[in-house]
């Protein structure tokens, strides 16, 4: 089988499967087994596979059209620049969140202390360490499996962060200059409607708000106020319909100058105050 023929049986294959990027997916899964480049492709498309390369690649093609996600398949997602390891005990890390690094990057002073809450693969935390390499980093989730990720993550890009296996704040002490999180927020009731990609692969405990969505902000934001340095910056990832409800909670627990940050397409998508 050569690289064009691997390439359009993939697509075949995914669009069979209502994979709406077939092409593109097909085409990630091919680069991944055959450690190749699209020009490389181009100019030698009419190269043939090795016998276990096409076993390889019909055996993650068929994942793939199983809706196992293509970053589980392949173990790895980009977020701001740079490679993070994920597998099913983590979210992937999406564009929309580099929109929360990117604010409160702006906030943040060289030398702070800052804990990200539900960290996952670490891709915040570990994100604002490349961008500020002396702030002082601590991550807690409560999954151990997505902190051993995340510390793998640390190492691979070379930062200095301290990850805790923590429900919440429970692992830390001391005052922090800053708290930021992308806590679960789906309302439990639109998980099933998920899609499947995201409903039947990517961790539960992640992606559930409790009832109606707002469960972690809660506790979040009443133990920011025992944790944050006073002018302390809470900045946390929210739902697009979530804003007035969020900011209710943070002015009721004295956050000043509540401010919800739209995405691109005009949703909600971060908000941050301070006390």
């Amino acid at each position: 089988m050569r690289y064009r023929e691997a390439l359009a049986e993939g697509t075949k294959v995914l669009e069979a499967a209502g994979i709406d990027t077939a092409e593109l997916d097909a085409w990630y899964l091919l680069e991944n087994i055959c450690h190749i480049t699209r020009q490389y492709y181009y100019l030698n498309d009419g190269e043939r596979l090795k016998e276990e390369e096409i076993q390889e690649y019909q055996l993650v093609i068929q994942k793939r059209a199983e809706h196992v996600p293509l970053q589980y398949i392949t173990g790895e997602q980009e977020f701001m620049g740079m490679t993070f390891k994920v597998n099913p005990s983590v979210l992937i890390p999406r564009q929309d969140t580099e929109i929360l690094v990117e604010e409160i990057l702006k906030l943040c002073g060289s030398r702070d202390r800052v804990l990200d809450l539900c960290t996952g693969s670490g891709c915040i935390i570990i994100s604002m360490v490349r961008n500020l390499p002396d702030i002082e980093a601590y991550g807690g989730d409560i999954s151990r499996k997505a902190i051993n990720v995340a510390k793998e993550n640390a190492k691979l890009n070379q930062t200095a962060v301290l990850f805790e296996r923590s429900d919440l704040f429970d692992a830390f002490s001391g005052k922090f200059n800053v708290i930021v999180s992308n806590p679960p927020y789906i309302p439990s009731i639109e998980i099933p409607k998920l899609m499947p990609e995201v409903r039947d692969f990517e961790p539960h405990e992640a992606l559930d708000g409790k009832e109606d969505g707002l469960f972690f902000y809660r506790k979040i934001v009443a133990g920011s106020v025992e944790y944050l340095e006073e002018d302390g910056i809470l900045c946390m990832e929210i739902g697009y319909n979530q804003g007035v409800a969020v900011s209710r909670i943070m002015r009721k627990f004295g956050f000043l100058d509540v401010t919800v940050v739209k995405d691109l397409a005009g949703h909600d998508r971060v908000i941050r105050g301070h006390l």
